[in-house]
């Protein structure tokens, strides 16, 4: 037999009658009123006004709270885009320290390349006189005076002079040494020129005179290259001044070759002076060279479009040897016309490398430009931005706080038809069960091994409604029915539906409560049977209304049925076995089955007399009992449920 669940629930304590309403509060939802109003108890419970005040600072339904809320708002965006002001301003300031720089670079490129043509032409010059010193002043190769005229206007070109200062020993007769700075190094040069002469020169103070400005210059090169270390320009710079100090080397090592051929040997200071500077010479070009590697490609046309080239490495050698030969001034002069070619060559080179410094300079400049208007054009959007975005975000707030306000009205409307639509779901199934089908969906089926399950019906309720109205039977069974479920809550018991005039009610489920149930039921069975005597049967007042009960204890499975209106429903025999108990029973009597007797009995405190056996449908013969009374039962209360029989149908009523 298959039985539905009620549209009203009572899980009731038997030490307190309003079990149910602490059951409704404790699982009904909570809402951000509700916390709100809790802060606020809470805080101005303990410490007066200042918790209520810290409430409203925290609630945008209050004023205090949206002003508050509103200048968070507005700061929390501010942060971000004062950190993108702070973080532009310095990479302002990176960009223009890299311009300072490129500037900076530009003005080294142009010194370096000015001081690399006064080297250059010093350099021709120096191999001019000692190819003259040598050959005894009777050979020139081009002329000394249109050489001096060529550095000389190097010199003046020059942007500024960088300031040096550099030691030039001259022995021999009238030797000095003298600390020069760059703006007497004119003079000095002038009056060098106007000494040398075939006779009273010699090769070594021209080498020495020439060599030591040309490294002086070649120093400052050196250290002002060293602090171009933040671009791309530095290798081209370094590759540029490794040219030079090649180019001064191989120079160098030129001059000691024309001595080798026009005097036929070298002796061993002179002889170890070209190996050093020939070495150094060949290293620092081919460091150049790997500093920028496309002029790899160039120096190897170079050497390949030059005929003499061979030649140039077949002299090396032999003056590597360093064997006497025979003086020859020819010799000394086709090796001096070669060297100077080659070295021409490789000017030309150093010119190429001048001229690509100047173009990743202007690179940079151009970048450090671009970098520079980007900045500012970024810096200036942000600030033209932000009071905007600040204006805007004020407004999103504004308008925020607005809908919150009446998201607020909304949810104390939503959790008052929630507390009227929780009401009635737990009127209609147990507290517990409809927690959890909310929360789950579903709720599967539980055994429970043991349950008292109770029924009742009125004696001749056929005839009863025969002569009734519909109004007048539904008013008669709502003042019974009301009765009994202001009754039950007062014991552990929920009640599973009410059929026409059939009233279920079971104890031990859905939450399960021990041994208690038998006693549980019984009670309330002596109480409800008692109570109904007060009721009268309508158009007869002077008869009463007479009950009949079944119950029955055994095992049962209760679980919902149904999705469109789910019932939480009760299998098993023992539902049987009640209904029976009540369907064979007889009025103003409780007729209860062994299993319940023996209950009863084990629980003690109640009487029962023995019916006997008696022929039950669908179970043959059943021996059964009467439950007459319970130990110390107070007397008669029918005045206290008198009034139920003049109270007019409610069909619904929710709190």
């Amino acid at each position: 037999m298959k039985l539905r669940a009620n549209n009203s629930s009572n899980n009731n304590n038997n030490t307190s009658c309003s079990m149910v309403h602490a059951d409704r509060a404790s699982i009904r939802s909570v809402s951000s009123e509700d916390v709100s109003s809790l802060a606020m108890g809470h805080d101005g419970g303990g410490g007066g006004g200042g918790g209520c005040c810290s409430a409203e600072a925290k609630n945008p339904a209050f004023k205090r709270g949206r002003r508050i809320q509103l200048m968070q708002m507005i700061v929390l965006p501010f942060i971000p885009i004062l950190a993108l002001i702070v973080q532009t301003s310095y990479e302002m300031i990176d960009i223009v320290s890299y311009r300072m720089e490129a500037t900076e670079i530009e003005s080294q490129v142009t010194m370096a390349t000015d001081l690399g043509k006064v080297v250059t032409r010093l350099q021709q010059e120096r191999s001019e006189v000692a190819f003259f010193i040598y050959t005894n002043g009777s050979t020139l190769r081009r002329n000394l005076t249109k050489g001096f005229l060529e550095t000389d206007r190097a010199l003046e070109n020059m942007s500024s002079w960088p300031d040096l200062t550099f030691r030039v020993v001259i022995d021999g007769p009238g030797s000095k040494a003298t600390w020069l700075n760059m703006s007497e190094f004119r003079e000095e040069l002038v009056e060098f020129r106007d000494n040398i002469c075939s006779e009273n020169s010699t090769v070594r103070d021209v080498l020495h005179w020439y060599t030591t400005v040309n490294m002086a210059l070649l120093e400052h090169l050196t250290n002002q290259i060293k602090d171009a270390n933040k671009s791309g320009v530095w290798r081209f710079l370094v590759s540029f001044k490794n040219m030079l100090k090649s180019i001064e080397s191989i120079d160098i090592s030129s001059v000691y070759g024309i001595n080798y051929f026009g005097r036929g040997f070298l002796r061993t200071e002179p002889y170890v002076r070209y190996i050093q500077h020939d070495i150094v010479g060949k290293e620092l070009l081919n460091s150049s060279l790997n500093y920028i590697p496309k002029l790899k490609a160039m120096y190897k046309n170079l050497t390949t479009g030059m005929p003499d080239y061979g030649r140039i490495r077949q002299w090396s050698d032999t003056i590597r040897r360093n064997e006497i030969i025979s003086a020859n001034v020819t010799t000394a002069r086709e090796y001096y016309e070669t060297m100077a070619m080659y070295i021409d060559e490789l000017r030309k080179l150093q010119d190429k490398v001048r001229w690509t410094i100047r173009d990743e300079v202007q690179k940079v400049l151009t970048k450090a430009n671009r970098m520079e208007t980007f900045g500012i054009a970024i810096l200036i959007v942000v600030l033209i931005v932000s009071p905007i975005i600040i204006l805007l975000v004020r407004k999103a707030v504004a308008t925020i706080q607005m809908y919150a306000v009446n998201l607020a009205h909304k949810a104390r409307e939503l959790k008052r038809e929630k507390r009227k639509s929780d009401s009635l779901l737990f009127q209609m199934l147990p507290p517990t069960v409809a927690t959890q089908l909310k929360q789950a969906q579903t709720v599967p089926a539980e055994y429970y091994s043991a349950v008292t399950i109770f029924f009742s019906d009125i004696v001749g309720f056929t005839e009863i409604a025969a002569e009734c109205t519909p109004l007048e039977v539904v008013s008669f069974l709502n003042a019974i029915y009301r009765m009994f479920d202001e009754r039950i809550e007062c014991y552990d018991v929920y009640k599973i539906e009410t059929i026409g005039d059939s009233y279920m009610v079971a104890s031990g489920l859905p939450v399960k409560n021990g041994n208690k149930h038998v006693a549980e039921i019984a009670t309330m069975a002596l109480d409800l049977l008692d109570a109904s005597g007060c009721f009268s049967i309508p158009h007869n007042a002077n008869e009463p209304v007479q009950i009949r009960v079944g119950i029955h204890t055994g095992p049962v499975v209760a679980g919902i049925v149904g999705t469109k209106m789910p019932r939480y429903c009760l299998f098993g025999d023992t539902v049987n076995t009640a209904s029976r108990m009540e369907s064979t029973g007889e009025a103003l009597k409780i007729h209860i089955s062994a299993e319940m007797n023996e209950a009863l009995v084990r629980v003690g405190g109640f009487k029962t007399e023995h019916r006997g056996l008696i022929d039950v449908k669908g179970k043959g013969l059943m021996d059964t009992y009467w439950l007459t009374c319970k130990d110390g039962a107070s007397p008669n209360n029918h005045g206290e449920v008198a009034w139920y029989a003049d109270i007019q149908p409610v069909y619904l009523k929710i709190v």
